[in-house]
């Protein structure tokens, strides 16, 4: 009988770290600052949307490529808020979130032995796609505190078989916005070696203090650029699923090949709603980022009170802080430790890099999230800290750290 088990390509993966982080917080009965999930509901007038097409009989398989007042509610938005316009019938492919769309992108457009050059920290489906396909991963550190884009670091990374870029930003983990120089740097690269970039926008309504601006503007790059979107981000219902990869017709029919046979349609009734999601008029965007906003000083203020080093993010809805103050030896040992003996589930960041002795005293936190709950944890972080400085808690590889 031949071995059962999973195949060679993913078993490097394993299982990620979210379910681990969840099933811990589950059971030490911690506020779940892990998983990018929110804690509350998303607006009332896409629930009900949602509820009449239902009603309304809207239940079996949409167009594969999407439901065509999703595809133009789509473009719509795209052009309002960055003035490039796509033709809905052609450049726009739905699928069943974005992480659909990152496999289908690699599905279509590698071939065994091509090389996908990304940036770690990375959202952790990004290698695991690029195997499914296949590919190689290549990756070019950011290094903390600043994680800005090095040119001669991305140069050096290229060689005859890099096919494609991968870019996010807004950045998860960091919450960074490539700036000016970075996105010439990105367009200059590929560019001149004729490489499809695939811009993961996920979170280009959660800005701040600097507006998103996609890809697609610089220079020679509406013609090689992928860009992915959700709504789960926007409006606060990622168990929706609902994605879309926006592009040239020629790229965007090399996903829909790949998409077709992976889902073929996401759920028709959560497409018709999607589409009175993305027309909703812009006072909503405007108080979505407001209450974020509001929601990122409090965790920032909160995690600096609390004893850890804390940039305040330009985006996303991730605080990344260093707790190397509290003397764990890395990031998997202080979140495993946080968990039972704090009360707070966070995330590890070197599940989001290749090279994990890089993120060793950082950790993720989600502020997608009530401000009671937001309030709650950091109390508990508190007390968590007070017991350090005490010298309750110096055990389970953790050393006293006297300037906690």
């Amino acid at each position: 009988m031949r071995t059962l088990g999973v195949n060679s390509r993913l078993k490097p993966f394993g299982a990620t770290i979210f379910a681990e982080m969840t099933a811990l917080a589950v059971r030490y009965d911690a506020f779940n600052l892990g998983q990018g999930a929110p804690d509350f509901d998303g607006p009332e007038f896409v629930k009900d949307a949602a509820v009449k097409a239902i009603r309304d009989g809207r239940g079996q398989y949409a167009r594969m490529t999407g439901l065509p007042e999703l595809t133009r509610a789509i473009t719509e938005r795209f052009h309002r808020t960055h003035g490039v316009s796509y033709d809905p019938e052609k450049d726009v492919v739905v699928t069943c979130g974005a992480t659909e769309a990152i496999v289908d992108c690699m599905m279509s457009l590698v071939e065994p032995g091509d090389e996908v050059l990304m940036f770690e920290p990375f959202y952790d489906s990004y290698p695991a796609a690029v195997a499914m396909a296949g590919g190689v991963s290549k990756v070019v550190t950011l290094e903390a505190p600043g994680f800005r884009i090095d040119e001669a670091a991305v140069r050096a990374a290229i060689s005859p078989r890099t096919r494609i870029l991968l870019v996010n930003s807004p950045h998860n983990p960091s919450g960074r916005i490539l700036d000016a120089a970075e996105r010439a740097i990105i367009a200059r690269v590929a560019n001149e070696f004729d490489l499809i970039v695939i811009s993961d926008e996920v979170y280009e309504e959660l800005w701040y203090e600097t507006p998103h601006r996609t890809l697609v503007l610089e220079p020679g790059m509406y013609e090689r650029t992928i860009v992915l979107g959700s709504l789960g981000k926007s409006f606060s219902l990622t168990g929706w699923k609902v994605g879309w990869a926006l592009a040239p017709a020629p790229l965007a029919a090399a996903v829909r090949s790949a998409h077709q046979f992976a889902s073929f349609c996401a759920a028709t009734p959560l497409q018709v709603a999607a589409a009175t999601a993305l027309a909703a008029p812009d006072s909503y965007f405007e108080e979505f980022r407001r209450d974020y906003r509001a929601r990122r000083d409090r965790m920032v203020a909160g995690l600096r009170a609390c004893g850890f080093g804390c940039e305040s993010p330009e985006g996303s809805y991730f605080a990344l802080a260093d707790h190397a103050a509290f003397g764990f030896a890395d990031d998997y040992a202080f979140c495993r430790h946080l968990v039972e003996h704090g009360g707070v589930a966070a995330i590890p960041p070197g599940a989001f890099y290749a090279n994990k002795a890089k993120a060793k005293s950082l950790v993720r936190f989600a502020f997608c999230k009530k401000d009671a709950t937001i309030d709650g944890a950091l109390e508990r972080l508190a007390k968590y800290r007070e017991r350090f400085q005490r010298g309750e808690l110096n055990s389970s590889g953790a050393a006293h750290a006297a300037s906690v």
